[in-house]
């Protein structure tokens, strides 16, 4: 075992970890939706960051990943869950899901979730850890998030993990009725987190959650790379 107590085999440490995270950074923040604090509870989230980062798995702040890319800090992630209020029937698309961390709580938490990830080897990378860890519910395809995963399609939530300078049209369309979107929303330097639902009518409400900070979201509906 290293110096700092973090190895392969120090399950209970990580587990200790998890309870602090979620008792510290999400319950008393807010986040009170039962599925949400359990899945964030059980989900390894060090076995989805590189070996010499185990220590800053838990903390309260994001984690860089390969590509220039990042897993977003823990509350900013169960807020977004929460707010998608994800049912276990439901097919959910995840645009950007990076080094899978957050694919793995969705697939907790839903019957199906299909993620599109620009970067091929971290769609490669979130993938077999995936399938290392049993998670046999998501399909990852490499593509252009900002136009969403039409051959899927409708989708019942949609959780967008980069910032948008508007809401991606495509993904709109994605949505089944009733359906919820996430999606920051807002310049290159700071986003609000937008909370769209699809009425029976074909018609959309949006709300404004809180101010957050993402990677861009590259593509044809989104930045310019």
């Amino acid at each position: 075992m290293s110096s700092n107590g973090f190895n392969e085999g120090s399950q209970p440490v990580f587990r200790e970890q998890r309870r602090s995270m979620v008792e510290q950074q999400l319950r008393s923040r807010g986040i009170h939706d039962h599925r949400v604090l359990t899945a964030m509870e059980e989900v390894p989230r060090h076995e989805f960051v590189n070996r010499e980062q185990w220590e800053q798995a838990y903390s309260d702040h994001p984690v860089s990943i390969p590509e220039q890319q990042t897993t977003s800090q823990p509350y900013i992630i169960a807020s977004m869950l929460q707010s998608a209020e994800i049912q276990p029937g439901d097919r959910v698309l995840e645009v950007g899901s990076g080094s899978g961390y957050q694919t793995a709580v969705l697939a907790a938490l839903a019957r199906e979730v299909i993620a599109v990830e620009r970067y091929p080897s971290l769609a490669e990378q979130a993938r077999a850890t995936l399938v290392r860890l049993g998670y046999e519910n998501v399909t990852i395809v490499t593509g252009d998030g900002s136009l969403g995963a039409p051959q899927f399609a409708p989708f019942d939530a949609i959780i967008v993990s980069a910032a948008a300078p508007r809401v991606p049209p495509a993904l709109v369309q994605q949505l089944a009725i009733g359906g919820r979107l996430v999606v920051p929303v807002g310049d290159s330097s700071q986003q609000v987190l937008e909370l769209l639902r699809k009425h029976r009518d074909g018609s959309l409400t949006t709300h404004s959650l809180e101010g957050c900070r993402f990677v861009p979201l590259i593509g044809e509906q989104g930045f310019a790379a």
